[in-house]
């Protein structure tokens, strides 16, 4: 697959860390010049151009992006990955939560595509892939909020698929199922048995574990490259079969 991305610039929003960084370093693997923006761009991997953005911001998005541009000269591919947890049912997160959670999960997204599109629009190959969850289409406890962000994620994918096929962009997104993240470990560490809670949570997934950031990544580039031209508006699940299978339970 070395190659499949040669000449294409890649965005990847979240970028220094877990499932972004795990993306970034597989498109330059690829042969895409990928840039990453962060709240923390010193810490993007080796081979991308670090940027710093905060998405719930409209000006730095701008900003960011047409840094992006101006340094490597066009922009092919965007993957709106950056995103923020939250655990709790309808009842316990306050309205200040519920704004900054969408605010960086869903309007995150629509900021840093909105000011991508002139210029995915010049893009022979242009493709945006957004990072959904698990959560969007399985009823998970105690994640209403971060459930309910991921499910305007999903639609979102969709309604941008259509709006924006005519110009040549395509928009897809890959659904994770938990994975082994930064942000899952400090979950983990915050729990009264570590290990039990993670037990848990390896096991409520069909193949028995996490999910490995690595898996996603190939899952995104598979959407984002041009070999996948006829792929639009659809999702992955990168779940272990947590979506769509009801096997027994293991002995």
């Amino acid at each position: 697959m070395s190659g499949e991305f040669d000449g294409l610039v890649a965005l990847v929003t979240g970028g220094a860390s877990g499932i972004g960084a795990a993306v970034a370093t597989t498109l330059v693997a690829r042969g895409a010049r990928v840039a990453v923006l962060d709240l923390d761009p010193a810490a993007a991997p080796e081979g991308t151009l670090g940027v710093r953005a905060d998405v719930t911001d409209d000006a730095s998005v701008r900003a960011a992006v047409d840094e992006v541009v101006r340094t490597l000269g066009r922009l092919d591919v965007v993957v709106n990955n950056a995103g923020i947890g939250a655990q709790g049912t309808v009842a316990d997160n306050p309205d200040d939560e519920w704004r900054r959670v969408l605010d960086v999960n869903v309007l995150g997204a629509v900021r840093v595509s909105r000011a991508a599109l002139p210029h995915l629009r010049r893009s022979p190959s242009a493709a945006i892939v957004n990072t959904g969850s698990i959560a969007a289409t399985v009823g998970l406890p105690q994640r209403a909020l971060y459930s309910a962000s991921k499910g305007a994620v999903l639609a979102l994918t969709r309604a941008m698929a259509a709006d924006h096929l005519a110009d040549g962009i395509r928009v897809n997104c890959v659904n994770p199922g938990t994975a082994d993240t930064p942000w899952i470990g400090r979950l983990l560490a915050k729990a009264d048995d570590p290990a039990a809670e993670r037990a848990a949570l390896e096991a409520r997934q069909p193949h028995g574990r996490l999910v490995r950031a690595q898996e996603v990544a190939d899952a995104v580039a598979y959407l984002a490259s041009p070999a996948s031209g006829s792929t639009t508006g659809t999702t992955i699940a990168v779940d272990g079969g947590m979506n769509d299978l009801r096997t027994r339970p293991r002995a």
